[in-house]
């Protein structure tokens, strides 16, 4: 039975081929290809046989399948992050609409991070653990760079600036030179010597130029800078307000704090605690009590600020 060729299908075959005419391609090759072209399939298209042997664990502990898979899980959300921090930087006419919704985006993959974080806390027997991390030496969920280029894409990089020199310097000073005293550096020093571990010394070898290019980039577009290029009856709107510190608490609270708890689980023993993987220091590192890392300030009380992270703490502990 011939295809009626309705008026629908020739103004969507005239829209093609004006669409390939743009570029200078001959239509009909194209249209000839879709005679030859295979059928999609599911298996093919999400890479599923790939995706399933990216697990290569380094010991034959079960549970560390888990911690494997879990942090690729961690890693593709923050993919898509990036994604949404790239729409509204590159945005030629952003609106207050288009805005809001792409931060209420990243606050929902950092929401579903931190709510699986139970796969983490709860999904491996302590015993294996502590076992299998030793073959891990020294990589550590510390050298996350994506984690790192969120934050970047987040705010001024000012507000990455150790707190305790924070306030010697403006924020136009050169990238390079603010690097040098970003707050996470502290974190992978060794507890006893204070010098750098081998966690931070081999992260920073594989991507200190490429931070620091990346933060170039986005000084004039980060999440905050976007934000003030709103009208200022946008900047008001408390629906935005609220999708930002929702995403202050979410990458400065949330995250590091369900890595804490997990710590305290996994790492604390009595009056003692073992370090973590590539020995770096997580009871200073992770609390925001000690940190103090606010990405937006000036929408944040004194009072909120001065709390930072403190309830959550507190609940948090006294479930454990």
């Amino acid at each position: 039975m011939a295809m009626e060729i309705t008026p629908e299908i020739l103004d969507k075959l005239e829209k093609i081929q004006e669409k390939y005419a743009a570029i200078g391609e001959d239509f009909n090759a194209y249209l000839e290809g879709l005679l030859y072209a295979d059928s999609v399939h599911y298996w093919d298209y999400i890479e599923v046989d790939t995706l399933l042997s990216l697990q290569k664990p380094r010991t034959q502990f079960p549970d560390e399948v888990v911690f494997i898979m879990y942090h690729q899980i961690t890693e593709l959300y923050f993919k898509l992050a990036l994604r949404e921090f790239d729409q509204i930087s590159e945005k030629q006419e952003l609106t207050a609409a288009f805005f809001l919704d792409r931060v209420t985006r990243i606050n929902r993959y950092f929401d579903a991070l931190t709510k699986s974080f139970e796969i983490m806390i709860e999904g491996m027997e302590r015993e294996q653990f502590l076992k299998f991390r030793m073959s891990l030496l020294p990589a550590s969920g510390f050298q996350s760079a994506q984690y790192r280029m969120i934050e970047m894409a987040s705010t001024d990089f000012l507000r990455l600036v150790h707190k305790d020199v924070r306030d010697n310097y403006q924020g136009n000073e050169p990238i390079k030179e603010l690097f040098e005293h970003i707050y996470w550096k502290e974190g992978a020093t060794e507890v006893a010597t204070g010098k750098k571990t081998l966690t931070l010394i081999e992260f920073e070898e594989r991507y200190r130029d490429s931070f620091i290019a990346f933060a170039e980039k986005k000084k004039n577009c980060n999440l905050w800078q976007c934000y003030l290029k709103l009208t200022k009856e946008e900047q008001r709107n408390p629906k935005i307000i609220a999708a930002l510190k929702q995403n202050d608490i979410n990458v400065n609270v949330n995250w590091p704090l369900a890595h804490y708890k997990s710590a305290v689980k996994y790492l604390h023993q009595g009056t003692t605690d073992v370090a973590a993987t590539g020995g770096t220091n997580w009871q200073k590192y992770l609390p925001p009590r000690f940190q103090k890392r606010i990405f937006y300030p000036t929408l944040w009380s004194e009072t909120e600020k001065n709390e930072w992270g403190k309830a959550w703490v507190n609940d948090t502990l006294s479930n454990l």
